[in-house]
């Protein structure tokens, strides 16, 4: 027999409609099988907490059982021909106060979905006398993408050890570490397919980096498009685009791109930063190196950093 559900849910009997739901609510929280994958003590906790939940929570079922009509496991007790309905308890009489308090209602809450909820005798839901059916494991998965793919979206095939593939779709702007839930992919149970879990991890770029929430990049330029100006070619994630690079750049400064940055959960893009770098030729250059020491003699000048 089922133990008093008072005692089970750890409530006094005279406790209201609301101590009672939060009560379930903390105690199905903490042992439903979904945060105990594998743990039969915690599921055989949860099936006693969800059995004595189905009598107090129920509008007809307290009454009866305050009264001595029904037993903790919701059977019929015999009472001979003494006492009567609305007896022996203070909700005696039909006052229940639970109306649209469901289990699965509750349980939808806590954990995004419907949880089916069984007859007196059983089923696969967590009724008194019928075993909770609990969704199989979650499995998890860390797939690795490329900064672009994590900035325009696209989609990855991911393989899980068991064999089985998965067409995974990378929303625009996501984030490094962020989890995707794909609902249904996971190990199988007798309560439906658990979910796969896939963990991102966005994969250093060898042009762009990111500081904060912006993308910056080097920009190599010659001296002599430095000096003079000139337009050159720059990368981004979307392609090659063509700058304005100003007469007199020097390292360090900085040219905007609009639009050619990170992606925000809305799919919204930011700037791209292109920090100038002056890059001498590869190589020693005779002639250049005169002009330097002309330059040098006649126009000597300090730096001073910017």
């Amino acid at each position: 027999m089922a133990r008093d559900p008072y005692q089970v849910l750890g409530v006094p009997r005279g406790a209201g409609a609301d101590d009672i739901r939060k009560a379930f609510r903390k105690l199905a929280k903490k042992h439903h099988p979904d945060a105990n994958p594998g743990d039969k003590a915690a599921e055989e906790r949860f099936k006693e907490v969800s059995a004595a939940f189905d009598i107090l929570g129920d509008v007809e079922k307290r009454p009866k059982f305050d009264a001595g009509e029904i037993d903790a496991d919701g059977r019929e007790t015999f009472r001979g021909f003494g006492g009567g309905p609305g007896q022996g308890g203070p909700f005696g009489g039909g006052a229940g106060g639970f109306e649209g308090a469901d289990f699965s209602d509750i349980l939808g809450e806590m954990f995004g979905r419907r949880a089916g909820r069984a007859g007196p005798r059983g089923g696969a839901g967590p009724g008194p006398g019928g075993g909770f059916a609990p969704k199989g494991s979650d499995v998890r998965a860390r797939l690795e993408i490329d900064l672009e793919e994590a900035i325009l979206g696209g989609k990855k095939r991911i393989s899980f050890q068991d064999g089985r593939t998965l067409d995974v779709t990378i929303p625009a702007g996501a984030a490094d570490g962020q989890t995707l839930r794909l609902r249904g992919h996971g190990e199988p149970g007798r309560g439906g397919k658990g979910d796969a879990l896939i963990e991102l991890a966005i994969r250093p770029h060898p042009v762009f980096r990111r500081e904060g929430d912006q993308l910056i990049m080097d920009l190599p330029v010659s001296v002599p498009d430095a000096v003079l100006g000139g337009r050159v070619q720059a990368p981004t994630p979307d392609g090659p685009v063509t700058l304005t690079v100003p007469k007199g750049a020097n390292s360090g400064q900085s040219l905007r791109l609009k639009g050619k940055g990170l992606a925000d959960a809305r799919g919204v893009r930011g700037d791209l930063i292109a920090r100038i770098q002056v890059m001498l030729p590869e190589g020693p250059d005779p002639k250049l190196e005169a002009f330097a020491a002309r330059w040098r003699e006649e126009r000597p000048y300090v730096p001073r950093r910017r």
